[in-house]
């Protein structure tokens, strides 16, 4: 019998640390927290050597990619790797039908042929300090509205002290609806070049066929070098620029892996919702998903016909097509993934179980109830105000592309109305500087198939009261084709030179013709209602909510004040850690935890652009080129693991038990795309590019394997 227990114990342990592992974790409080987790599972490294501001850490290798990645250094030279669809518009910049980057691909055989990329950006964490005490210093006892306006005059102190004049980005964030701020400093480098990236059909490889699934294909990489003045410091692009040196870069292993292998995610990740409660979860599922799944449709069916008709404008709008279409399958994961764990049930039990904890403390009735009953109220005005401004979000903030220019044109008429003669400068200058990128990636037709389609919806779908009256009466009165004649086709906006000979030589006079513009017209109606009579409501409703949020978070902390809880994610430093393994994705089908090059010859199929594989991949396969990177006659490609990720967390680097690189997390498996707010042990899966897939690529594909020798792999 104590064998047996003995047994069971062992075995329970087993399961314990080795089995998928929910949170993102704050690095600072890992020694707190997780290490002794990680170490059991396996890992070899110290909670410093991933965190360490006083020496060379791992944090040191990762940097925020643009506006909403991760990358990490891999060389001391500045080599970056991240995903392909991170660098996705860059390398869609620097392609035309002439020089077809996205279909060929590109690999700068020098340092002379790396291109720069205006606007790109690479940030590294300096620090992270909780800052919590200081943020809340004097606001015991004030109102709501006073409370927030001190919490921004300290956090704004905080801020600019820590910026030692402007050397640092800073920024503080709320953890826990604000019971616990953070205080993040960031360096940021500007002159950021591609070095290389994989034809689109390995980059890309499956398209939106295959985004977000498993079992996946995708050499999902590109490769940047980030430079720096001669003191090591950020600066503007210059030739006289050199390779920046890191305190630290990941070395890589290509000895493999192995299910039941410890793995672990270092990145930023972007946003999640674990804590909210059933009402919230209840409008996602039923309302948010369905009606923003229904309005993209439309919009991927226009630019889709379009990208399939005419080589030009799948070039102008695959990026944009990747953008529509990452959200839009997710949603319907997520919506799939939160029935099938009956959420809204899931919630209301274990708000159940906090009354009754509440109960016996004593604190139900004075505390919390109150915060209940708020919830019903605020969530009752929410569901209808949400729903307006996922509709103006989707058809007027993000749907014709015409409407951005009508945007830029009405703030500078309302500046030049207003007496701000420096402000309309500036926004003339800034409007005029983007005519040319704006129509090299604009096709008329295409938007004007969005505006037609679109606009109509706004109208049909919305209650009147969420409406101005003057569109109303506009859109009763016209048809699809007398719309487009008498308002799109009318606009000045569409004719490029026309508009930069306004911008550069037009008087107040001529520009402020511009208010009789239809479009511009449309656009300064809809904007100005969604400003004042939709977005302030949301807003109020997400502020209270959120207070509400703040004390029903401060009561789950207490609530399980034995065991450690992780914030919500918000596009900071995280690490998640769980293991390598397959999942079982519905009744009889259990799916690997690996694919190879050869999955990639089975789904070949030229007649489909995302199917097409490169000839030269293909003749790679039939010698069996393989080289140090073949396993078993062929080549790893993507593998999944437990790891909770979220959006953000592309690009982040997969490490092993020792630290070293094995991969590139790039998505998260369809089935468990709703761990945004509901975490599965048994389905949550991220899919990583294994580095070993990226390594061939570069070497054997590309014929650029002088890289490797930046690199420090361990064979």
């Amino acid at each position: 019998m104590k064998k047996l227990i003995g047994f069971v114990f062992f075995f329970l342990f087993v399961i314990l640390v080795g089995s998928a592992k929910e949170g993102m974790w704050i690095p600072t409080l890992l020694g707190k927290y997780n290490i002794e987790e990680m170490q059991q599972m396996g890992f070899k490294l110290t909670a410093q050597d991933i965190y360490d501001v006083n020496n060379a850490s791992m944090k040191d290798a990762v940097v925020i990619f643009g506006g909403g990645c991760t990358g990490e250094l891999i060389s001391e030279e500045g080599l970056l790797i991240t995903n392909y669809h991170c660098g996705y518009r860059q390398i869609q910049s620097h392609s035309s039908v002439e020089n077809d980057i996205l279909t060929d691909g590109f690999w700068a055989m020098n340092r002379g042929e790396e291109l720069p990329n205006p606007g790109l950006t690479v940030r590294f964490l300096e620090y992270m300090k909780d800052v919590t005490d200081e943020v809340l210093e004097n606001t015991e006892g004030l109102s709501e509205e006073e409370k927030a306006e001190v919490i921004r005059r300290n956090s704004g102190r905080i801020e600019s002290d820590a910026s030692e004049e402007n050397k640092y980005r800073t920024q503080i964030k709320p953890l826990f609806y604000g019971n616990q701020y953070f205080l993040y400093v960031y360096k940021t480098y500007t002159d950021v070049r591609l070095v290389g990236a994989p034809p689109s059909a390995i980059g890309k490889f499956g398209g939106d066929t295959d985004n977000w699934m498993w079992p996946r294909h995708t050499g999902d990489f590109s490769v940047f070098r980030i430079y720096a003045d001669a003191n090591n410091e950020p600066a503007e692009y210059s030739p006289d620029n050199v390779p920046f040196k890191p305190k630290k870069f990941l070395p890589i292993s290509i000895k493999g892996i192995q299910p039941g292998d410890f793995t672990m995610v270092f990145g930023n990740p972007g946003s999640t919702q674990q804590y909210i409660p059933h009402q919230e979860v209840d409008i996602i599922m039923n309302q948010r998903d369905p009606d923003r799944i229904k309005l993209r449709d439309i919009k991927l069916q226009i630019v889709g016909a379009a990208i399939q008709k005419d080589p030009k404008i799948r070039i102008q709008y695959s990026a944009k097509y990747q953008s529509i279409g990452n959200a839009w399958k997710k949603w319907q994961g997520e919506i799939k993934g939160l029935q099938r764990l009956d959420a809204v049930n899931e919630k209301l039990e274990f708000e159940e179980e906090f009354k009754n904890w509440a109960e016996k403390n004593s604190t139900w009735q004075t505390i919390y109830q109150p915060v209940f009953n708020n919830f019903e109220v605020l969530y009752d005005q929410y569901k209808r105000f949400i729903k307006a401004s996922d509709y103006y979000s989707e058809i007027v903030l993000r749907g014709p592309e015409i409407f951005k220019l009508a945007t830029m044109a009405n703030a500078i008429v309302n500046n030049i109305e207003s007496n701000q003669p420096e402000r309309v400068e500036s926004l003339k200058l800034n409007m005029e500087k983007s005519l040319d990128s704006f129509f090299k990636d604009f096709n008329q037709a295409v938007d004007e198939k969005l505006f037609t389609e679109l606009l109509p919806l706004l109208k049909n779908e919305l209650d009147p009261e969420f409406l101005p009256y003057d569109f109303q009466e506009l859109m009763n009165k016209n048809d699809k084709e007398k719309l487009l004649k008498k308002v799109y086709r009318k606009s000045k906006l569409t004719e490029k030179e026309t508009l930069a000979e306004l911008l550069t030589n037009g008087n107040e006079k001529r520009v402020l013709k511009l208010r009789k513009d239809p479009l511009i017209a449309m656009v300064r109606m809809l904007n100005f209602y969604y400003n004042v009579k939709i977005k302030p409501i949301v807003n109020t409703l997400n502020e209270n909510i959120d207070r509400s949020m703040k004390i029903y978070l401060a009561g789950i902390m207490e609530m399980q004040s034995g065991s450690p809880l992780y914030p919500d994610a918000n596009l900071t430093l995280r690490i998640t850690y769980g293991r390598v393994e397959g999942y079982e994705p519905f009744d009889g089908v259990r799916y690997k935890y690996y694919t190879t090059l050869s999955g990639i010859m089975e789904k070949d199929n030229p007649a489909i652009y995302d199917y097409d594989v490169p000839e030269k991949l293909k003749e790679l396969f039939r010698e069996k080129d393989f080289g140090k990177y073949e396993v078993n006659g062929d080549v790893p490609v993507c593998f999944t693991a437990s790891n909770h990720t979220s959006g953000g967390n592309s690009g982040s680097p997969v490490v092993n038990a020792n630290g070293e690189l094995i991969g590139l997390n790039f998505d998260r498996c369809w089935e468990g795309t709703m761990s945004d707010i509901m975490y599965d042990p048994e389905m949550c899966r991220n899919i990583t590019l294994d580095i070993r897939y990226a390594l061939f690529i570069i070497e054997k594909f590309a014929g650029a394997g002088y890289l490797l020798e930046e690199m420090e792999i361990a064979e």
